[in-house]
């Protein structure tokens, strides 16, 4: 599966559990962590923890399984590592306090709506 592929399996993940300010930011030249982080957000701590699922499900149907995820247990900001993608989903005012776009901001944005097509 390629990085984009994986991008787009949990865009469309994040989508169908109406995750809040999905987006995509292409890293792999800034840094070696990954290529790709996807940041979302959830409304409660209880959205949050059910976005999560859902990527894992979605990957886990592909069968992918993410090398680690952690955050589960307050569910302010889950993240799931798949190594190459990394995805973030947070609680809206975590996201807010947290602001990885701007820590990120060198990173270019990838417009998602090919992916929920």
């Amino acid at each position: 599966m390629t990085d984009l592929e994986t991008v787009k399996t949990v865009v469309k993940a994040l989508d169908s559990k109406k995750a809040g300010n999905i987006r995509v930011l292409k890293i792999g030249d800034l840094t070696i962590l990954a290529n790709y982080f996807v940041i979302a957000e959830g409304s409660s701590n209880t959205q949050v923890k059910a976005l999560a699922d859902e990527v894992d499900f979605q990957m886990g149907q592909l069968g992918v399984e993410p090398k680690n995820m952690s955050g589960t247990q307050g569910a302010t900001w889950i993240t799931i590592d798949y190594i190459d993608v990394v995805v973030h989903v947070f609680y809206k005012e975590t996201r807010e306090f947290y602001d990885l776009e701007r820590l990120w901001q060198d990173g270019e944005e990838i417009n998602i709506e090919e992916f929920l097509k």
